[in-house]
């Protein structure tokens, strides 16, 4: 299960509104071999709901997950953040032992 913030939400509907895409795109959200940590996530709209997936809903917002990545995701919590240190979509994940200094990329 993937968590969503009331602060994603609102910023997952402004982007869908803001490129013009329907309720039928969903969030995409994977882990890819990359980054400085050796896993990277992947977030994106997704209107292919394909038969690896599992499928999740949270504070409104279908969340689609293959169940390769899903393995490194359970409990994650999507979050977004306008500080100071950055501004962007920030994943909260109870798996990571180690993350980079941007957050885009963990290890297990």
């Amino acid at each position: 299960m993937i968590k969503v913030t009331e602060k994603a939400k609102e910023h997952i509907l402004g982007l869908r509104s803001k490129d013009s895409l329907t309720e039928n795109h969903h969030i995409r959200v994977s882990v890819k071999g990359g980054g400085c940590s050796g896993l990277m996530y992947d977030l994106d709209f997704d209107q292919a709901v394909n038969p690896v997936d599992q499928v999740f809903e949270d504070n409104g917002i279908k969340i689609l997950v293959d169940k390769k990545s899903l393995l490194y995701l359970i409990g994650t919590t999507l979050d977004f953040t306008d500080g100071l240190n950055g501004k962007g979509f920030q994943f909260i994940n109870p798996n990571a032992v180690r993350t980079c200094g941007c957050g885009e990329s963990f290890s297990i």
